[in-house]
């Protein structure tokens, strides 16, 4: 701010206006006020402006109405409004202050939360840590992963990968959600969305697609089909490479080898929409990507894997969105997640609040930050491995964030090692990987002639030499110097204030010796009119180009006005042709693409020592870090590399021996290895066995006859009848159950079981119904008496309505089956079921517990048949014992928003056995008005180590935690997984509440009928302190219809029939 003209004329205008005055007519309606706590000064404007607004207040707007004081004529309207602005400027300090104490409250707060958390944690595990976990230094947890020796110092327990690989085929899946995307001509910089991410997620798909041992490379994204940006958006696949001969055996090559760009329609379909306005959609991305994964597992599998599926070896989430994404479909799946957060939620609101200018209620409007931060806690939750750029990453940002604590990861990290037990308490793995380069256009030059010939010939060298071919770019950098030979420091930015470049034309003006010795060149971006420019960015430049007249600088400085992208190769091959340096002075540099670039071209570097620069010179060795902030230290560090040869040779030829570390087979040959260290997961279920019996059961008399037989065996819709269904008559004139009585002759039992592990061995022949299923009706409404019991009166009139309206379309009917999803355990489920006079056998599946358990109808009446493999499918970072504990401990000590409880007050929670499994852990409610939300429950399990998925569900009667990953809406995808029933034939049916996971049974590509005036009352008034439904549920979608509880059985069906017209 310091360099605006208008802040020395507003400084005397205040003087001139008689400050003084204002300060006695103002200081008597506002006597509470003080300049500081304790001082007992009267407000000052003058002092003010000078302390707090020069230093601390973002001066855009005040400009403007400066500029309007400056044109008023009138000298009492002229005073007024400096009157005016005097206290404009003070009320925006004192609100920037409030902001700060807040800030300041917060960060006290999040640091005794952390550390009670930590202690929670080290109580609970059981065994004392030994000696050798307690000297674990934290280098030792997050070394940077880059440099090849660190790399090897931890070889004894990481295979590093290596081209024997080949046999292994892997199959690998990115997601990067937001911008636009596409292998060539990228847009970068056209909008916010499109800019270094897309680049680096193209390339990264492109260069793991020829390491040896990848088979294929799935780039996910949105699918844009809209007039606003060219038509290749649209195009659902683009191939990005393919294997070539020489990184696969012939045999080994096909037709779906390489690495491509899969564009998956999710939102409205005709627009382009901003990262901010993708997150209701999620859900439907989500369904979309496994229906791909599903159908490529099956074509690889064709191709490489003897008929067998070949599923994901990882999936990769690039920022929050895609993160979130990826932790679904890896619990869908059950394979490892990597997550890559590119910029974090929880820094940009830090950023945010210490800017003054909005609060968080702003903030969160116009970045919907609270949802981006919760997607990366999940985010955080469910990865193996969290990739970073730098160490100062994992420090400052992730840090900040619930679901990592380094010094409880040491701790967890120390036990895991000896085989200790955790007690289900787990921390991400963090790794320093930084971005990858193509320096395969690269030359790298010898010390020769060349560079000065070329130079020679651009400046009118030897008389009658005729002028050689240089680069356009370099005659229009070189018009500026009066010496073009002398070597050029370069600095390459945009014009953004944290780059600092002004202060860097201070260091050099300053410097006499350097202006001397050598040139600055200042790439700032491209521009015609400064004026058109945002006021920050024009703000540096007016700066610059004043302190350029200041220093007298014409002849040593150039600042072109427009270069392009293919441009910046020839950039620093002239800066290296004369010798010269390359200098990044940001103020914090997150990692510093730009440094690695340079050394590639032979440049040595000056840096700032805040951020990724300080990890890449540890890697290179080819320059010096300096203090941003210190003039002085940076015009030595220039004049010292400048002036001393051997040292800038030095630079040069350690840049070039060590850049190999930042190229793309070297960032894929350590993701690879740290990824092969990670727990390998994948389904668990014998999908060639299932196929097998599926085939055998096409063939089956009893299964052909049961398909016939199967709407028999629906609910009985006849007369006024409370039971939904009589029982199986055999004495029946109906032919097919004469034919299927003689067959089968089930063994009829007056109380529904569940069959045991032996029964369900030859599980493949076990399940023909659901597998041969088009569409799944799933009735999952959460329709609860004030004490927690089923509404029976209401769920069964709305069961038996829904069930006549789809017996109502002959087309519907056929292959149409049912399903249950409800919070109840499975014996008051039975216990409903008889009460309502219902056959469990009218059910396909039973989603039982919130998602922690699935049954399906055996072939004998009454038998149900849990699913052998749903159990280890959710076992995912289950901690059973630790969970109950702390649950117990958090409930009875924490009230609603986090608050203490006193001590001796009565608990609000008990254990209730019956409805607890062995994944689900339940609790009743005593006094719902007390408890804590669901989001506070979730922030203090993180901060334990504790990954799960609360919920309170049945009208707010009980508290249920189930693993990470299991829910009621997962549940359905695993059916869509194990059984090939597509989430987008299924219809969930749901009232206008529910239970706390309520809001993810809507989004998704699913069809869901809510049912208005059926529940009236449910739990998800207790799942956060900010309403994020918005961001969550879409506002408008063509997948969500609306039903009335009183709607007649014709308007059921046409909703459904409305609804099944909308393409996934």
């Amino acid at each position: 701010m310091a360099g605006n003209e208008w802040i020395n004329g507003y400084l005397e205008a205040i003087l001139d206006s008689q400050a003084q005055g204002i300060e006695e007519t103002q200081q008597k309606p506002q006597t509470s006020l003080t300049l500081r706590d304790g001082e007992g000064e009267f407000f000052n404007p003058t002092k003010y402006f000078v302390e707090e607004v020069v230093t601390g207040v973002d001066e855009t707007d005040l400009h403007r109405t400066w500029l309007k004081v400056v044109a008023t004529r009138n000298s009492r309207e002229r005073n007024s409004r400096l009157e005016n602005m005097c206290w404009r400027i003070w009320h925006l300090t004192r609100k920037k202050k409030q902001l700060e104490w807040e800030d300041s409250q917060r960060v006290a707060n999040r640091r005794l939360e952390r550390e009670q958390g930590r202690r929670d944690a080290t109580e609970d595990l059981s065994e004392d840590l030994s000696e050798g976990e307690k000297g674990d230094g934290l280098g030792e947890i997050l070394p940077p992963e880059t440099p090849r020796l660190q790399l090897q110092r931890n070889s004894s327990s990481v295979d590093i990968w290596s081209d024997d690989k080949k046999e292994n085929r892997l199959y690998v899946v990115l997601i990067s959600l937001h911008g636009l995307v596409r292998g060539e001509n990228m847009e970068l910089g056209s909008d916010s969305d499109t800019g270094g991410q897309v680049k680096y997620v193209v390339e990264l798909a492109r260069a793991l697609a020829r390491m040896p041992g990848v088979y294929r490379v799935d780039l996910f994204t949105r699918q844009i089909c809209s007039s606003e940006v060219d038509w290749s958006y649209a195009e659902p696949t683009e191939m990005l490479t393919t294997s070539s001969a020489e990184d696969c055996d012939g045999d080994e090559t096909g037709e779906s080898s390489g690495a491509y760009i899969i564009r998956i329609p999710f939102g409205p379909r005709d627009k382009y929409l901003p990262k901010e306005i993708l997150w209701p959609y999620i859900q439907e991305f989500v369904d979309g990507a496994l229906a791909h994964i599903l159908n490529m597992s099956k074509v690889l599998g064709e191709q490489i894997g003897n008929g067998k599926p070949v599923w994901p070896y990882v999936i990769h989430g690039h920022y929050a969105d895609a993160g979130d994404s990826a932790a679904l479909l890896s619990g869908a799946l059950n394979v490892p997640m990597v997550l890559t957060g590119h910029s974090l939620g929880r820094n940009k609101l830090e950023q945010l609040l210490k800017q003054g200018r909005q609060s968080k209620e702003d903030i969160n409007s116009t970045y919907k930050i609270k949802r981006r931060i919760e997607a990366e806690e999940l985010s955080l939750d469910a990865a193996e491995l969290v990739i970073t750029s730098t160490r100062q990453e994992i420090d400052e940002q992730w840090g900040l964030y619930d679901g990592f604590d380094v010094k409880l990861e040491k701790v967890l990290r120390a036990r895991a090692r000896r085989g200790v037990n955790c007690h289900g308490r787990y921390m991400p793995r963090m790794a320093v990987i930084p971005p990858g380069m193509d320096f395969t256009n690269v030359v790298v030059q010898e010390d020769t002639l060349e560079g000065d010939g070329e130079l020679a010939s651009l400046a009118g060298g030897a008389e009658g030499s005729s002028p050689k071919a240089v680069p356009t770019i370099w005659s229009d950098v070189m018009r500026f110097f009066t010496n073009p030979h002398k070597p050029m420091i370069l600095a390459l930015s945009r014009p953004d204030p944290k780059k600092n470049i002004t202060t860097l034309l201070k260091a050099f003006g300053e410097c006499r010796h350097l202006r001397e010795l050598a040139n600055l060149t200042l790439i700032m971006g491209n521009r015609d009119d400064i004026d058109e420019l945002p006021s920050g960015n024009a703000s540096v430049l007016t700066t610059s180009l004043k302190l350029i007249d200041k220093y007298d600088l014409y002849g040593s400085v150039a600042y072109p006005k427009h270069h392009k992208q293919s441009d910046v190769p020839d950039i620093y091959r002239l800066a290296a042709n004369t010798k010269g340096v390359f200098i990044n002075p940001a103020l914090v540099e997150p990692f510093g693409l730009t440094l690695i670039e340079a050394a590639a071209h032979g440049l040595p570097m000056v840096a700032t020592k805040n951020g990724g620069p300080v990890d890449i010179l540890q890697a290179l060795h080819n320059g010096l870090l300096v203090d941003p902030h210190d003039q002085e230290a940076i015009a030595n560090a220039l004049l010292k590399l400048v002036s001393e040869k051997n040292l800038w040779n030095e630079c040069r030829i350690n840049g070039w021996k060590n850049i190999h570390l930042f190229s793309w087979p070297e960032h894929c040959r350590t993701y690879l290895t740290r990824v092969a260290s990670c727990r390998m997961r994948h389904p668990q279920w014998q999908t060639d066995a299932d196929e097998m019996a599926a085939q055998e059961d096409e063939f089956s008399l009893n299964d052909s006859l049961k398909d016939v037989q199967d709407m028999s065996l629906r609910l009985s819709v006849d007369g006024d009848k409370p039971s939904w269904n009589a029982s199986l008559d055999p004495n029946s004139n109906d032919p097919v159950k004469q034919i299927m009585s003689r067959m089968k002759q089930p063994e009829v039992k007056s109380k529904p079981e569940v069959q045991g592990k032996k029964q369900v061995d030859n599980v493949g022949s076990r399940f023909p119904v659901l597998r041969r299923r088009e569409r799944l009706i799933v009735i999952a409404v959460d329709c609860y008496t004030n004490e927690g019991a089923p509404d029976e009166k209401s769920m069964v009139t709305m069961i038996q309505n829904i069930n006549k309206a789809v017996r109502s379309d002959p087309k519907m009917a056929k292959n149409s089956g049912f399903a249950l999803s409800t919070s109840m355990p499975l014996d008051e489920l039975i216990n409903f079921f008889k009460s309502a006079k219902i056959q469990v056998s009218e059910f396909d599946t039973l989603i039982c517990s919130s998602g922690s358990e699935v049954y399906y109808p055996g072939t004998e009446e009454g038998k149900l048949l849990p699913d052998p493999d749903y159990a280890s499918h959710i076992d995912y970072r289950w901690g059973n014992e630790g969970l109950k504990n702390t649950v117990w401990k958090l409930m009875n000590t924490t009230a609603v928003g986090g608050e203490a409880r006193n001590k001796g007050s009565p608990s609000l929670v008990e254990e209730d056995k019956p409805s607890s499994n062995e994944h689900c852990v339940a609790y009743l409610i005593k006094d719902r008005s007390k408890v804590m939300r669901i989001d506070d429950l979730r922030q203090k399990l993180r901060l334990r180590g504790l990954r799960c998925h609360p919920m309170y569900c049945r009208n707010s009667t009980r508290l249920q935690i189930v693993p990470l990953l299991a829910s009621r809406s997962q549940a359905l995808r695993y059916l869509f997984v194990r059984w090939r029933l597509n989430v987008a034939n299924m219809y969930v049916v749901v009232g206008e509440h529910g239970d706390t996971d309520y809001e993810e049974l809507i989004s998704g590509t699913h069809k869901t009928v809510i049912v208005k005036g059926l529940v009236t009352l449910g739990s998800d008034a207790l799942l956060r302190s900010t309403d994020l439904r918005d961001d969550i549920v879409p506002s408008e979608s063509p997948f969500i219809g609306f039903l009335k509880a009183d709607s007649p059985v014709n308007e059921i069906t046409d909703i459904l029939k409305q609804l099944s017209k909308a393409a996934a």
